[in-house]
């Protein structure tokens, strides 16, 4: 319909315009007034006027405004009107200490009253035809800026995809690992839509705190590279280096040491911040206890600060995750189980969940001494990010 009002408006005169939208507007029925106010551009009043003009009897053919006419646009009786607007939402002028929106929210309403103090009699509306006109739109933030780069910005990934590939040549385990976000346990929105029966959406709370007897849920996650598999450890305590190491440690019990029974290495990639960050001394110190456990050394590569998502288990695991309890109310931990150990992928994605009530106290503190005991080995390239866990005789 677009297309069509844009042929036929330059070939017909201004009534001719307003019958035609008009008949497209009754042959629609209900709400076709709306339709062709958002696809033809003429006013609602513009429309009504032909559909009113169709059924009157004593129509004057004769009558017929000419090219020009009508009342003057806003823009063109008040020469300023423009220049004092795009003052007010020129995006060069948001540092300006002396504008008046300076500190405030640039809706039609502010901008039509801040126009109105500096003397120009307009509405809200006209304000927002203004905009349109001028081609100006709702436009929302958008991360694009990543500070800046570091010299060694691409290095660090190549490192970690050699690492990877050597890992998987000789068959030894080679996983991603991260927290996703933690969930509320209870009947709270969660975003998303789900099929259901027509008018019948879940019910759920109004407001997102937590409900005391039913806490929160902490997921995290290992995903094995090679083999397209996901665990995921769901915890009630806190996310503590304890209980990501403890994740993995489960893994390894549960999955990893059946399918890797010649392994002597393991290759983590982690970020470089929250439980398993580059610096947490906890992390490293639980990470030798698991080493020590599992006879094979561990090394890990920590992805630059500010790069978490190319973190493979965000867009191989997680992802798969919230899509398959997207508008699902997490009601309780038992569904929030099963909802992680049934997500599935046409590429083969299988994942294996469990709860873990286990308690990781925060504030664990390792000291100068318990660290000079570790068997750990910074690599060459980038060491504070990159470094192995040898096993202690």
């Amino acid at each position: 319909m677009r297309q069509k009002f844009a042929t036929l408006m330059p070939t017909l005169n201004e009534r001719q315009w307003r019958i035609y939208a008009a008949t497209e507007a009754r042959a629609l029925g209900r709400g076709g007034i709306t339709v062709v106010f958002k696809t033809s551009g003429l006013a609602r009043s513009t429309i009504a006027r032909g559909l009113k003009e169709i059924g009157s009897k004593h129509l004057d053919a004769s009558r017929i405004r000419r090219s020009g006419a009508g009342r003057k646009n806003l823009a063109e009786k008040d020469k300023r009107l423009w220049k004092d607007l795009e003052s007010l939402v020129e995006p060069g002028t948001r540092g300006d200490p002396e504008s008046p929106l300076r500190w405030t929210s640039k809706s039609l309403r502010l901008l039509a009253k801040q126009l109105r103090r500096m003397g120009h009699a307009i509405s809200y509306g006209a304000v927002g035809q203004l905009l349109k006109k001028a081609d100006y739109s709702l436009q929302a933030n958008r991360k694009t800026r990543e500070g800046k780069q570091h010299p060694d910005r691409n290095a660090p990934f190549e490192y970690i995809s050699q690492r990877v590939n050597r890992q998987q040549r000789v068959g030894h385990p080679a996983i991603s690992v991260d927290t996703k976000k933690k969930e509320l346990v209870g009947d709270f929105k969660n975003t998303g839509r789900e099929w259901r029966p027509k008018g019948s959406p879940r019910r759920v709370q109004v407001h997102d705190f937590m409900i005391p007897e039913k806490g929160k849920a902490i997921p995290y996650g290992v995903y094995d590279l090679t083999r397209n598999e996901g665990w995921v450890n769901v915890g009630i305590d806190h996310d503590t280096a304890a209980f990501a190491v403890q994740s993995i440690r489960r893994w390894w019990r549960t999955m990893g040491c059946q399918v890797y029974r010649k392994a002597k290495s393991l290759l983590i990639m982690a970020d470089s911040g929250g439980s398993n960050g580059s610096r947490a001394r906890l992390w490293k110190w639980e990470l030798q206890r698991l080493a020590d456990e599992m006879k094979v050394s561990i090394s890990v590569c920590h992805f630059p600060p500010g790069t978490s998502k190319w973190n493979k288990i965000e867009h191989r695991l997680f992802s798969f995750i919230s899509r398959n309890w997207r508008g699902r109310p997490l009601e309780s931990l038992a569904v929030i189980v099963n909802l992680i150990g049934s997500t599935r992928t046409h590429n083969g994605l299988k994942v294996r969940c469990e709860m873990d009530r286990g308690r990781y106290p925060q504030g664990q503190k390792i000291t100068d001494e318990q660290m000079t005991t570790l068997r750990l080995k910074p690599e060459r390239f980038h060491g504070d990010w990159n470094y192995t866990l040898r096993l202690r005789k």
